[in-house]
């Protein structure tokens, strides 16, 4: 009878072990996601500081392009409050009318060699392309970390550590079909 007092002893003691690093990584990966946000929000914040930096310096050269500066700084108003909202499906919406914004802006800019000599131009031109990578960079580290912990909270026996406390899964960051299409570079330029 004593043995199997001791094999109960130590089964239930081996769960218990397994249930406290079982929730632990699980409460790790949910911070890993949201430390992956952050990233993220930092690098948005820094690009929408940015954007109104070279839409002044474009405009000062490029008087016949309000229609390009409008879309730009719209998608930029639409991309900082889906940010400040965490609402990913509008975020996702508003950074490709962004990005495909800043495209367009960019290509106008060969038609202004004096704003393309610019070197303030050129350093905004080039924070803001290197803001464009390292956001691109931290989207697909986000999504890869939020699939470590959807998988985690799906899995046998972390699916009853999850349910038992209330872990949720996280949305990924989802491209638009307009993301996925290749950029049409010549009607970019044919668009000035």
């Amino acid at each position: 009878m004593e043995i199997i007092g001791y094999t109960l002893l130590v089964t239930i003691a081996v769960s218990l072990l397994y249930a406290v690093i079982g929730y632990n990584r699980l409460v790790t990966l949910k911070h890993n996601v949201k430390k992956a946000w952050r990233n993220i929000d930092v690098l948005l914040k820094q690009r929408h500081d940015e954007i109104p930096k070279l839409i002044a310096l474009c405009k000062a050269y490029m008087k016949h392009e309000q229609e390009t500066f409008e879309k730009v700084i719209s998608a930029r108003s639409r991309v900082a409050t889906a940010r400040e909202a965490g609402d990913l499906a509008s975020l996702s919406l508003a950074e490709g009318a962004l990005r495909a914004g800043i495209g367009q802006l960019f290509a106008l800019v060969e038609n202004y060699p004096d704003l393309k000599a610019n070197e303030n131009f050129r350093h905004l031109e080039g924070r803001v392309t290197g803001l464009e990578n390292a956001i691109a960079d931290r989207r697909e580290f986000y999504n890869e970390t939020v699939n470590i912990i959807n998988i985690r909270l799906e899995q046998f026996p972390d699916v009853f550590i999850a349910r038992l406390f209330d872990f949720r899964p996280f949305e990924l960051l989802r491209f638009t079909e307009q993301d996925k299409v290749d950029v049409n570079v010549a009607a970019l330029f044919q668009a000035s």
